[in-house]
């Protein structure tokens, strides 16, 4: 695909995917959905991470508001449902590892987009915003369902009632992303945390993944028995056999994902 809505490249092992359009905040429209979609399919493809960022001082303001039929003949459901849920699900259930690199002002949609990846990394001054109160919706794009797991129940309503902008330390503090950084060597430190992952055991990584996922549902016994049978795919792997040689050899593992 020729991009025009976002950047994408693939370099040692990483495909970094920016949305690129800063004069409106990396909105996300028709156009921007449909190549984030083909991107991270290409970077799960090519890649052994991928990483979501933003151009310029905004990481993604969410819809677009002002695009296409009017707002009363607006069908936000069929948006949702053929548009949105591809994209979400395409990150969410990515064979690799991803990782949100929030820049700046994540906000609707675009605060949900970034909390979709295993990892979240923002700036200190970037702030997560559930604006939908504010002109009559309901948080969507999987607000729903990340907030409440990730921050908890009062935290996931108030954030969704009041619709105020939660700070990056606030978000790294109640649970809702991984870390926040400074900003000055910020793009430093997302690029070193996604060349570790990079260069990690890509087969454990994705077992991880769906060991930690599926403890949202299943009762004890279920999560044991998965953690056995998964736990017995990764000690199978060429990658276990050479974290331990490497162990035992003092020096740094060579992985190669299989």
């Amino acid at each position: 695909m020729n991009y025009q809505a976002i950047r994408y490249s693939v370099r040692d092992h990483v495909a970094v995917i920016t949305l690129n359009n800063p004069k409106k905040m990396n909105c996300l429209d028709t156009q921007m959905r449909a190549e984030l979609l083909h991107a991270l399919k290409a970077g799960e493809a090519e890649a052994r991470v991928v990483v979501l960022t933003g151009a310029g001082s905004a990481f993604c303001s969410g819809q677009d508001l002002g695009e296409g039929a009017s707002i009363s003949d607006a069908d936000m459901e069929r948006t949702l449902i053929d548009e949105y849920e591809p994209m979400l699900k395409a990150i969410y259930e990515c064979r690799v590892p991803t990782i949100s690199a929030v820049n700046g002002h994540a906000a609707g949609a675009g605060a949900n987009l970034a909390l979709a990846a295993d990892v979240v990394i923002a700036a200190e001054s970037a702030v997560f915003l559930q604006a939908f109160a504010r002109i009559g919706l309901i948080p969507d794009a999987g607000g729903t369902w990340w907030l409440p797991r990730q921050v908890g129940f009062p935290r996931a309503m108030g954030a969704a009632l009041f619709a105020e902008p939660v700070s990056a330390r606030d978000a790294a503090h109640w649970g809702m992303i991984w870390e926040a950084v400074p900003d000055e060597g910020f793009a430093d430190h997302w690029w070193n945390r996604a060349l570790h992952l990079a260069n990690g055991p890509t087969l454990a990584y994705r077992q991880i993944k769906r060991a930690i996922r599926g403890a949202y549902e299943n009762t004890l016994d279920e999560q044991l028995a998965m953690e056995a049978k998964l736990q017995g795919k990764c000690g199978k792997s060429r990658d276990f056999q050479e974290g331990v040689i490497a162990f035992l050899e003092k020096r740094a593992p060579k992985y190669e994902g299989r």
